[in-house]
């Protein structure tokens, strides 16, 4: 590095790693040391992820952002480092320009003073917002489906022309009930029923009712693998995720013309650090592809959050409803999205690990 990358790379605010082709920390930044607790000395050679721990399964996603020289966004994930406890943070990790093989590692903490009072009262704060809106909801409901029905009865006795409004005041008036009863969804769902699933039997379902439905008018490939062992989860909500994935990928691919590819497959490395620094396997995968546009990028580290939609009229549910889902059952649920293909995933655990787990 010349003087003024040395300047720059010294003053960032933020922890920055330089990871070399073997996932090896080549350099750290000030910021880096006083994060991991440790000199640029004792860290330099050491495997990356044994000095940076995520509760999040990385490697795998890692090592393809590697292999396409595409940059990776994680986002409020748990990161420690030996005796420091978990934080909350977002990661990018991007290629280095004009070093082959190297990467650059960002850390940024959610919280840099109150942590954990600020972090529990985020997520207070977020689980009150969504029990406020499910009480508006419930409320909302009652009143509106009276103005529905007095347009109904209006209607009765009105000509061609007046006839458009009431039809109009019915229309909207079912949307926005729609509107509610998902909100409504969102704030009730049961606790998951595990059990052992066969995901290509949970496929199957999700791209039957698809294929009669939404997405009536694209074309839907299945590229399993046939050899997959049974996952644990909860086959319901499970249904649920895959037809949210679904109805999200038939809209943002255009409808009629588009296409979405389920693919299966097992990737034994793919694996979620725990607070303790433990892993816990996740090995079966699910990917739901479209070929529409990409998520926009103002939105693209949120997607996940509720209320966060790239559509016109988006609620913003469907999928923080799915990544709620699938965290309630042990999984995990990440995406990647350039224009012209967007990528999400689930991970999920064997059926056989839980049961040698409680033998």
């Amino acid at each position: 590095m010349s003087a003024t990358d040395d300047a720059i790379w010294g003053s960032l605010p933020v922890p920055a790693l330089i990871l070399d082709a073997d996932d090896r920390i080549a350099r750290t930044n000030p910021a880096a040391e006083s994060f991991l607790m440790s000199s640029e000395r004792n860290l330099a050679g050491a495997p990356v992820w044994d000095r940076v721990m995520v509760d999040a399964p990385l490697e795998g996603a890692f090592a393809r952002a590697r292999a396409t020289g595409a940059p990776l966004f994680v986002n409020d994930v748990d990161v420690g480092s030996g005796d420091r406890p978990p934080m909350q943070c977002n990661l990018q990790i991007a290629p280095l320009a004009g070093q082959p093989g190297q990467m650059v590692l960002l850390i940024s903490p959610r919280e840099l003073a109150g942590r954990v009072t600020q972090s529990h009262s985020v997520k207070s704060a977020a689980k009150s917002a969504i029990g406020m809106a499910e009480m508006l909801a419930h409320e909302i409901k009652n009143p509106l489906a009276g103005i529905t029905g007095a347009a109904q009865l209006l209607s009765l006795n009105l000509g061609a022309e007046d006839l458009e409004l009431t039809d109009l005041i019915v229309s909207e008036g079912r949307r926005i009930v729609g509107l509610l009863e998902q909100v409504e969804q969102f704030g009730n769902i049961s606790a998951p029923d595990m059990q052992p699933v066969n995901i290509h039997d949970v496929l199957d379902r999700a791209r039957r009712s698809a294929i009669v439905g939404f997405a009536a008018d694209m074309t839907v490939i299945e590229d399993y693998d046939p050899s997959l062992p049974l996952a644990w989860g909860d086959p319901d909500q499970l249904l649920q995720v895959v037809l949210n994935l679904l109805k999200n990928a038939a809209e943002a691919a255009g409808g009629a013309g588009g296409t979405i590819r389920l693919h299966t497959y097992y990737e034994r490395s793919l694996h979620l650090r725990g607070r303790d620094g433990s892993g816990r396997a996740l090995p079966l995968q699910i990917e739901v592809i479209d070929d529409g546009p990409g998520l926009p990028p103002e939105i693209a580290e949120d997607i996940f959050d509720p209320f966060v939609s790239g559509r016109e009229n988006g609620t913003g549910l469907g999928l923080a409803l799915a990544a709620k889902i699938v965290s309630d059952i042990g999984g995990w649920i990440a995406v990647s999205s350039v224009p012209g293909q967007t990528v999400f995933r689930l991970s999920l655990p064997l059926a056989a690990e839980h049961e040698r787990e409680n033998c």
